[in-house]
């Protein structure tokens, strides 16, 4: 069983490294455009998402005459989230693809459809993102950013070395947290528990020393960042839906005509709405390919998971002033009532 495991960790890297060798060639033998978009993100090459910002890249390049195209950073090579939107202010990138926490040092607003067990399903969060989506990108707005368009992370489980299976094996666990996600510690500050903070692109090798036994993230997203080969065990516990989003500086767009700024988001759109659905259906994936490497799904009891749902959700109002209006947070709960009642 040991060699078979190891044989298919050795293929799936082999294939990953192909891929990143197939692109890196595709992207150079590209002309320059003449106005490149400097793009990072912690999406690893050969990705499900830097195969469609591959894609966006030739659609805008052929649909500008190359007046406009991208060069990508991936797989956190320009740093953690943080450090990406510092170098944008900078002005040695662009933009990037973020998730909640990259976003949300941006506009804060945006954390409230992270808020724990805010969502039972993605029908959920398509109502209430769409019926707020506007506002939100108004908000990017303001802060300097234009959104090419949202995708889903998914929804965050916990993955851990010795199984999780209550919320005192939570507070006993050497957890990560996002260093400076002021969500993630609203949540971890719930259950009383103390997270050791670390930049993402540390994870894995947190996870390798010991340094850290157990971490969050989407299914996808742990295959992707090859965590799940340092974890035994997932927590059938959804804690909260992660969001993500392709940002590109005001500062940068006006170096770029109107009309190419028009074509760029025309073509954006459509991409992201597929990458969305693409991505749904590869978390579910995920999840059954990490089983076959061993990754045991750990199951709760009823009672165990109203407990986690009932305190995990004392960390809403405790995000007002802090991250969102009171105002928001209201309107969002209005329309997630509208939805069920429906």
């Amino acid at each position: 069983m040991t060699f078979f495991k190891n044989f298919r960790l050795t293929a799936l890297v082999l294939g990953l490294l192909i891929l990143v060798t197939a692109t890196t060639a595709d992207a150079a033998r590209k002309p320059k455009a003449k106005f490149m978009i400097k793009f990072a993100t912690l999406a690893p090459e050969g990705s499900t998402w830097m195969k469609s910002m591959h894609q966006m890249d030739d659609e805008v390049r052929a649909r500008t005459d190359n007046r406009v195209g991208f060069k990508f950073y991936p797989g956190g090579v320009q740093g953690d989230e943080k450090d990406v939107l510092r170098k944008i202010r900078n002005g040695q990138l662009h933009g990037g693809g973020f998730t909640g926490f990259g976003l949300g040092a941006i506009a804060s607003d945006v954390r409230v459809l992270e808020m724990p067990f805010m969502f039972r399903n993605l029908e959920e969060l398509d109502y209430v993102r769409g019926a707020i989506d506007s506002q939100l990108d108004q908000v990017f707005d303001d802060g300097g950013y234009a959104n090419l368009g949202w995708v889903d992370v998914g929804f965050i489980y916990i993955f851990s070395k010795e199984p999780i299976a209550t919320p005192e094996d939570l507070a006993a666990a050497r957890m990560w947290v996002w260093a400076g996600d002021p969500l993630a510690e609203l949540f971890f500050s719930a259950f009383d528990i103390s997270p050791i903070p670390l930049a993402a692109p540390d994870v894995l090798t947190a996870l390798q020393t010991g340094v850290i036994d157990s971490a969050y993230s989407s299914t996808l997203g742990c295959m992707a960042l090859q965590w799940f080969t340092r974890v035994s065990y997932m927590t059938d516990v959804p804690i909260t839906h992660g969001m993500g989003a392709a940002l590109v500086s005001q500062k940068a767009l006006r170096k770029i005509s109107p009309e190419d700024q028009a074509i760029m988001k025309e073509v954006a759109g459509p991409i992201m709405r597929d990458l969305t659905q693409k991505t749904r259906v590869q978390n579910l994936e995920a999840i059954e390919e990490m089983k076959k490497e061993g990754v045991q799904v750990v199951q709760v009891t009823e009672a165990t998971h109203k407990q986690f749902f009932e305190t995990g959700r004392g960390a809403w109002d405790d995000g007002v002033g802090k991250l969102y209006s009171a105002e928001l947070l209201e309107k969002v709960k209005t329309l997630l009532a509208e939805y069920r009642a429906q």
